[in-house]
Formats: structure tokens, C-alpha cells, sequence
């Protein structure tokens, strides 16, 4: 995956480039202000998988540097980043279809798998951030639509491999989700979530 860092914080760019490249499978590059970001994405070959961005980072101007990241992305995927939550960013990450929020106090752990999972073409929002009025498919058990999907197969007791192959995803996007699920439902495991669901009549 080809990943592209946009922080003004040079320990910060370099703490997250390390972690990534020591995983595998990360080709990482690092910028420091969004002008350079954007110019990086246009000369990118090929694309990015994904484009990380500090919300505070010279140039951003708030969200109008997330829009023209995305706008020159040409569909592909871009996040923000921050130390700290801007007022509303969840729903405004969602409504301008980024691929998700990053705080910059998650593990590192979480961090890299939150980057796999966007770069897979899915959107991450950490739980504490969701709201039931931020969708109303949404509003009833707090469970997006992929999870939705996802649960199904969890339901017909489908293992990870074959619920990824019938979403046509990757087998680590599928174990994301159901490690989300069973936090949004409160279930001890994928078995748990389950039962949980069909007493609630979601699946």
C-alpha cells in the first residue's frame, strides 16, 4: 500500500512512517504543509491508496484542505488526522466522503490497522465519535451498513473468509468489522454478537 503523510510535526511524520514500514506492505511517504501534499498526490505513480492530513498543518484552512485533497484525490482515499477532535468532525468527515478520522492519540497498534482498513476502501470513525444522528440506517443499533452486512454473515455463521469473499473484501477489513460490531453491540466475541443480534432483530 502507498500511503502519504501529511503532518508539520517532523517526529510525528517520522514516528508513523517507522510503524508503517515495520508492519509490511507500506510504501510511506511523508510531506509537511498541504501544498506539498497536494502536489505529491498529482505526481503520484501510481495513485496513493491512501492520504493521511493534520487538520492543523500549514495550508489546511480547516475543511477546505480536506476538499481539495480530496477533490484533486479523483475519488481516491483521503483522511484527516488531529490531536484533538474539531467540533462536528464526524459528521463532516462523512458528509464529504473521506475515507475517516484519525486521532493522534490512538495506539499504534489501532492507528496502523485503521490505515489498512481506509486504504481498503472503507471509513473509519473511532466509536466515541459516532452519534445516532449522524445516519439514520444508524439510529437503531449504532451498526453502519457494511457492519450490517457483515453481521449478516456473523448470523448465518459464516467464517471471516467467507464473508469477505461474499462482500468481495479483503479478510482483514472483514475481521476489522467484526471486532467493531461486537464493540457497538457489547459483545464478548463474534458468537456473542450474534445472539445479541438476532434478540434485537438485526439479522
Amino acid at each position: 500500500m502507498r500511503i502519504l503523510i501529511a503532518d508539520d510535526h517532523e517526529l510525528l511524520r517520522d514516528v508513523l512512517r517507522s510503524y508503517l514500514e515495520a508492519e509490511g506492505g507500506f510504501a510511506v511517504d511523508t510531506v509537511a504543509d498541504l501544498p506539498a501534499a497536494l502536489v505529491n498526490i498529482a505526481e503520484a505513480v501510481p495513485p496513493y491508496d491512501l492520504v493521511v492530513l493534520d487538520y492543523g498543518m500549514p495550508g489546511m484552512d480547516g475543511y477546505d484542505g480536506l476538499d481539495r485533497a480530496l477533490a484533486a484525490s479523483f475519488g481516491r482515499p483521503v483522511a484527516l488526522m488531529s490531536g484533538l477532535a474539531p467540533p462536528g468532525v464526524a459528521e463532516r468527515v462523512l458528509a464529504s466522503a473521506a475515507a475517516g478520522y484519525l486521532p493522534k492519540t490512538l495506539p499504534a497498534r489501532s492507528l496502523v490497522n485503521a490505515i489498512r482498513f481506509m486504504a481498503a476502501g472503507e471509513t473509519y470513525m473511532p466509536i466515541d465519535l459516532h452519534r445516532p444522528s449522524q445516519a439514520p440506517v444508524e439510529q437503531a443499533s449504532g451498526l453502519s451498513p457494511r457492519e450490517r452486512q457483515v453481521l449478516a454473515g456473523l448470523c448465518a455463521g459464516h467464517a471471516n473468509k467467507e464473508i469477505a469473499r461474499d462482500l468481495d473484501l479483503r479478510e482483514p477489513t472483514i475481521k476489522l468489522h467484526v471486532k467493531l460490531i461486537c464493540r457497538k453491540l457489547g459483545a464478548k466475541n463474534r458468537t456473542h454478537a450474534a445472539m445479541i443480534a438476532r434478540e434485537r432483530a438485526l439479522c
